[in-house]
């Protein structure tokens, strides 16, 4: 690695998923040489949030967010509460995660048992003091409610989708909100009006991987280093060089993680 290389941290990943199944444990190492500081895997399911919790314990670049997907509400029990409660507990478990709301797809739980469990969820971070990583679709109204009912919890709207008015609102309430690949689209001129008002020190930058690869891969599988593509969008938007928004997006990772 280049000393004047950008530095990555990658504040939202699944390498957890089943598409990198065939060659994580090459595809890792080699992130860390392509200048990934950090990782943030997310869990989306209970198997996610296992996975996630190993993966963090096998890389000492990895951290793991712990939590149930809204898609996956029906999974959130006593028993899987209690066991990510359990794996929250371990110093390399930074977050409760991927929590909230999706009302895109009609086959998911209804609002009713999404928003009860987005509410188990946010009273666990708050009892152990994590931040959380909040998954937010077409639920721009009732997750803004929620996160009220819990002042002293921060987090992170994750690849933010809201007008630049309802990503003010949450930074109003501490949360900092997620960019991802969506930013280099042609046609996402309502994220990059959001970039232009985020304070910088609010803007953290992430892949989704395996999905939202930026322009020019989008379409392929994605991987922390092309959040490269991410910045150099975000400095532009910005008018600053890759390099500060490096540095800055490292620090804001790290201050919300409490590393």
């Amino acid at each position: 690695m280049k000393e004047d290389s950008i530095l990555i941290f990658d504040s939202h990943a699944h390498y957890d998923d089943e598409a990198f199944h065939e060659d994580r444990d090459s595809l890792l190492p080699n992130l860390k040489e392509k200048g990934i500081v950090g990782i943030l895997n997310c869990g989306s399911t209970l198997q996610g949030a296992r996975t996630s919790y190993n993966l963090a314990k096998k890389y000492d670049f990895v951290y793991a967010a712990v939590g149930i997907h809204p898609e996956e509400a029906y999974e959130l029990n006593e028993e899987s509460l209690n066991e990510i409660k359990n794996m929250a507990k371990n110093h390399k478990v930074k977050a409760i995660g991927e929590i909230g709301l999706d009302y895109y797809w009609e086959e998911n739980p209804p609002k009713e048992v999404q928003k009860k469990v987005f509410r188990t969820q946010m009273q666990l971070a708050e009892e152990l003091g994590l931040p959380v990583v909040i998954h937010d679709r077409d639920a721009h109204g009732d997750t803004l409610e929620i996160i009220k009912e819990f002042p002293k919890v921060k987090g992170v709207l994750h690849c933010f989708s809201g007008s630049p008015e309802f990503a003010m609102e949450c930074i109003k309430l501490g949360y900092y909100i997620g960019f991802t690949g969506v930013v280099t689209f042609k046609n996402a001129k309502k994220i990059v009006e959001t970039a232009k008002i985020v304070p910088l020190d609010r803007i953290l930058v992430e892949t989704d991987a395996p999905y939202m690869a930026p322009v020019p891969n989008r379409g392929k599988r994605n991987q922390s280093d092309f959040i490269l593509q991410i910045i150099e969008k975000i400095s532009e938007i910005k008018g600053m060089s890759p390099k500060e928004i490096s540095v800055i997006t490292i620090e804001n990772s790290k201050r919300l993680l409490n590393l």
